[in-house]
């Protein structure tokens, strides 16, 4: 709680007091004045607590940073994990069976050029 929401609070408050004591004696101004204090007060109580709430999300976010840096440092980690596991992978079935990755390159790269170069007629 900071120094605007007190002060709103206690404002709003003396404000429901002078409304109700303009009430009893049925003085306008004193009805009038206890209602423009309650607006204010709860104005200003509004403020505090909004300016609470962005002082607290301001004092959390190098937490928030920090977490996001860490999960982002794991994921890169397991994506870098796999692709070496999955690359290791692909290099021992190239050299299990070559022929059928020589006949496979030999095949991808005629149909790169006739896509590049198309037909002639």
């Amino acid at each position: 709680m900071n120094k605007d929401e007190l002060q709103g609070g206690a404002r709003y408050v003396g404000g429901k007091i002078e409304k109700a004591a303009g009430d009893v004696v049925d003085s306008r101004d004193w009805k009038v004045d206890g209602v423009v204090d309650q607006v204010a007060g709860a104005a200003q109580h509004t403020y505090g607590r909004a300016r609470s709430v962005v002082e607290d999300a301001i004092d959390a976010a190098p937490a928030f940073a920090d977490d996001a840096r860490d999960r982002l440092k794991a994921a890169g980690e397991r994506v870098a994990e796999t692709a070496q596991k999955s690359g290791k992978a692909a290099a021992q079935s190239v050299q299990d069976t070559p022929l059928v990755w020589a006949i496979a390159a030999g095949i991808g790269g005629y149909a790169l050029s006739w896509l590049i170069h198309g037909r002639r007629d």
